[in-house]
């Protein structure tokens, strides 16, 4: 597949322009892995737990009202995890030492990010995956309607559940 080879292309490239990268990966927001440069590093489990650190920041970010989810920084004592929207049905993931440029990483992953999504949405077409059901375009029009228009550039459009705005009626037995 053409999309997996200029994926790892970018995350080479990548790996270039920030000093003390340690390792990236791309995968969907299913948590399946589409390009990895990430040495001593299982892609398919770290793509899986970026899956599921999407649904909590996600979750996070609507349970604080501070907007839709845009990235993800997580510290540990030996370096960096970031991670970052490629489009609707992508995620980046960055590994760095703890001395990496912060500053750097976020404008670089942000850049990869939105060219990954650029490869990905080429590829595969906007809206697959998970998100399918969403319509990417206004009917016959073409243009992305108003929920892509509204969102930020390089967010995910990741639902949560709702809460019921009524009170459900009790069952009647019978």
């Amino acid at each position: 597949m053409a999309v997996e080879t200029d994926v790892l292309d970018e995350l080479r490239r990548l790996r270039t322009r920030v000093p003390r990268l340690a390792g990236s990966l791309a995968a969907t927001v299913d948590g399946l892995v589409l390009a990895h440069d990430a040495p001593d590093t299982e892609p398919e489990g770290l793509a899986a737990l970026t899956a599921a650190a999407l649904g909590v920041a996600h979750r996070m970010t609507d349970a604080a009202a501070r907007g839709e989810f845009r990235e993800l920084l997580v510290r540990g004592s030996l370096g960096y995890i970031a991670t970052y929207a490629a489009g609707t049905t992508a995620v980046l993931t960055l590994l760095a030492d703890d001395r990496v440029n912060v500053g750097r990483l976020h404008l670089e992953g942000r850049r990869s990010g939105a060219r990954i999504a650029e490869l990905v949405d080429t590829a595969i077409g906007p809206g697959g995956g998970r998100h399918a059901d969403r319509p990417a375009t206004r009917e016959g029009a073409g243009a992305p309607d108003a929920t892509d228009r509204a969102r930020p550039i390089g967010t995910l459009p990741v639902r949560t559940p709702q809460r019921p705005t009524h009170r459900p009626r009790p069952q009647t037995g019978g």
